[in-house]
């Protein structure tokens, strides 16, 4: 760990122990739920992109699924990904982890912190295939979640707390690369997704902050997401499917203050002392 980030470790510990001296106690935990995917390989026409590595034959490391491919190099390129994210993915655990805890929040889905492999590779196919114009490095360098976290609070806790655990990220080195806070939102997903930059390995990761309610809906209609995003899914169908989406998050209450939570403020660099 370098010095600035253990400077940054023990000022934002002070800040906030601050805080919590103001903050309900006895957040009650809530049930872990978390949705596995598979690969599914449905054999399709294959036209390769510009500048794509083409695939050469039949037992070439290619990967497809759901109507998407990725070239042999396309796919070596995402297994790298992936290594390199289960690489740093202690060192962002132990930060989260820290931040849950001075912040009171429950840690939800921490067993399924890292994305799969087929998921990742579902999701830059489908960048790929959405931006033919695009390399995989490219597709590669706005992926958040591989390495991922929810934090979870009750109603009356939930402004406070994301206030508390953002601040201590952010102190800690980390540079916020997305701060996504929907629950201004009229309808469709309500929550609040940010994206982070690790001081050490600079891996990309996401923490989620949600209440029990917004955790539900999210994944109840994860399914109905997944099908909406599919290239075989029907314009029709799509419509639907958001509708179904739109309902299930109109019925979750949105906390006091959540709308107006904004990223934290960048922070100075410190320095150790001469």
């Amino acid at each position: 760990m370098t010095t600035r980030h253990h400077l940054g470790r023990s000022a934002a510990v002070l800040t906030a122990a601050l805080a919590l001296t103001t903050t309900a106690t006895g957040l009650t935990a809530h049930a872990d739920s978390a949705h596995k995917t598979g690969k599914h390989t449905t054999t399709t026409a294959f036209v390769p992109r510009a500048g794509a590595v083409p695939l050469q034959d039949a037992e070439d490391d290619g990967w497809e699924g759901d109507g998407l491919r990725l070239s042999a190099e396309e796919n070596r390129k995402v297994d790298a990904y992936v290594a390199r994210a289960r690489e740093a993915e202690p060192s962002i655990s132990r930060d989260v982890r820290a931040a849950a805890n001075l912040s009171g929040a429950d840690l939800v889905g921490f067993d399924h912190r890292l994305k799969s492999p087929d998921s990742l590779k579902r999701k830059v196919a489908t960048d790929l295939k959405e931006h033919p114009e695009n390399t995989v490095d490219q597709a590669l360098d706005r992926l958040n979640d591989a390495v991922r976290y929810t934090l979870q609070w009750p109603d009356g806790d939930y402004v406070t707390g994301v206030s508390i655990a953002s601040e201590v990220l952010s102190a800690w080195g980390n540079d916020t690369t997305k701060w996504s806070n929907t629950w201004g939102r009229a309808q469709g997903y309500k929550g609040l997704n940010s994206g982070w930059r690790a001081p050490d390995s600079r891996q990309r990761f996401e923490v989620q902050f949600h209440t029990p309610a917004s955790k539900y809906a999210q994944e109840e209609t994860h399914k109905l997401y997944e099908e909406q995003r599919l290239p075989t899914t029907s314009p029709e169908r799509k419509k639907e499917l958001q509708a179904q989406q739109n309902a299930l998050f109109a019925a979750v209450p949105v906390p006091a203050g959540a709308p107006e939570l904004t990223v934290p403020a960048p922070r100075p660099a410190l320095t150790p002392a001469a």
